[in-house]
């Protein structure tokens, strides 16, 4: 075989090195590190932004009561569980009473002794009142005599002491029949007492609701004050919403609301912003605030279960918007990357409100039908190049 000129072979070594390097470079300037980087463009354009509020917080009942007694005692019965529907005045449990009912029934006959004693002192007090109206006519008419000379003046003061004892008397019966009446009025008020005891051991629903929690059963001693059942109003469910501090200037009650609770998030519920809490937290920095169902949910939510709620804000007038992916900082200013020319500029951009789509108001800093980079693969450089792509595997428009 005849051999190529060695000059021939090195021509040819140098355009397979020339050929290989170029390849090398343009693999390198496409696909390695020094590869432009390929990036999403948004342009910028004047819209109304719709915002919303988003604040998340669990689901309570504005009215809710805890029955217990107001006395220790043992607990005989329980006539409700948790879940069952009660009314109001409903007898929900009783304590038991010991010996109560028995003193109650010795008072009780010690009111009746003490009616008893009333009638013998009223009696008494008419018997009094006979005999002192006789000694006074006896008295006046002896009076009368003794001016006639017909009685001796012994015998007219022996009757004017009679009267005077049978007046004595007469207040004596008086005396005796007010202790009576108060001793009545005593024992009446002990016995009144001891019913009133009687009656609070017997627990009875203050309004019609749901049973929510039982923490005693029968037999369970419990103290004055303890919980034995928990009633809420289910008519009065609401949400006890947390909002960011930073956010709620424009929050007030009478504002339109979106809420979802967790167990059913395919199905959000109109709302209304009752009320904002005149307290906030300190800890977490948040503003509470409660919501209410313009419509209670056909299946309640349980009481204490997370919900999202979505509070409608004033329309904001129109102005240029950006997407918030477009939004980034460099060197401690917030802004985005603009395109002019096919070349990179940051811009330092004021911001305004945002709208639930993910928009954001542009105060000064850029104007519509400006190009931003509204996504972008890794950070960016002043000095990076960038490759407009329309989508990226696995990224939504």
């Amino acid at each position: 075989m005849k051999r190529l000129p060695s000059a021939y072979r090195t021509v040819m070594l140098a355009l397979l090195a020339l050929l290989t390097l170029s390849l090398f470079i343009y693999v390198v300037m496409r696909s390695g590190p020094l590869a432009p980087v390929p990036v999403r463009v948004a342009t910028v354009q004047t819209k109304q932004l719709h915002p919303q509020l988003f604040g998340i917080g669990t689901v309570e009942a504005r009215y809710s009561y805890r029955i217990g007694p107001v006395v220790a005692g043992r607990i005989k019965r329980v006539t409700v569980q948790v879940g069952d529907t009660v009314r109001a005045g409903q007898v929900v449990a009783e304590i038991d009473p010991v010996d109560l009912d028995s003193r109650i029934a010795g008072q009780a006959a010690a009111v009746q002794r003490a009616e008893a004693s009333l009638k013998a002192a009223e009696a008494q007090l008419r018997e009094a009142v006979a005999r002192d109206r006789y000694a006074q006519l006896q008295s006046t008419r002896y009076g009368e005599l003794i001016s006639d000379g017909a009685v001796s003046k012994e015998t007219a003061e022996s009757k004017l002491q009679d009267a005077q004892i049978t007046e004595s008397s007469r207040s004596a019966s008086q005396a005796n029949l007010h202790v009576a009446r108060q001793e009545l009025a005593r024992i009446k008020a002990d016995l009144n007492s001891l019913k009133e005891q009687r009656g609070n051991l017997v627990l009875r629903t203050p309004a019609a609701g749901l049973v929510t929690l039982r923490e005693a059963e029968p037999g369970t001693t419990v103290v004055s004050g303890q919980t034995i059942l928990e009633i809420i109003d289910p008519a009065t469910i609401w949400v006890n919403a947390r909002f960011d501090q930073a956010d709620v200037t424009a929050l007030k009650a009478g504002q339109s609301a979106r809420i979802i609770v967790r167990s059913q998030q395919n199905q959000p519920y109109a709302g209304t912003l009752t009320r904002i809490e005149p307290k906030a937290d300190a800890v977490t920095e948040e503003t509470l605030a409660k919501v209410s169902f313009n419509k209670l949910p056909l299946t309640l939510p349980p009481v204490g279960e997370m919900a999202e709620v979505n509070i409608a804000l004033p329309v904001l007038s129109a102005a240029p918007v950006v997407p918030n992916s477009a939004i980034t900082r460099l060197n401690g200013k917030t802004g985005v990357w603009q395109l002019v020319g096919g070349k990179l500029q940051f811009r330092s951009v004021r911001f305004g409100g945002s709208d639930p789509d993910g928009l954001v108001q542009v105060i000064d800093g850029i104007q519509p039908g400006d190009q931003v980079i509204s996504y972008s693969r890794q950070a960016l450089k002043q000095n990076s190049r960038v490759r407009v792509v329309k989508q990226f595997p696995g990224v939504a428009e």
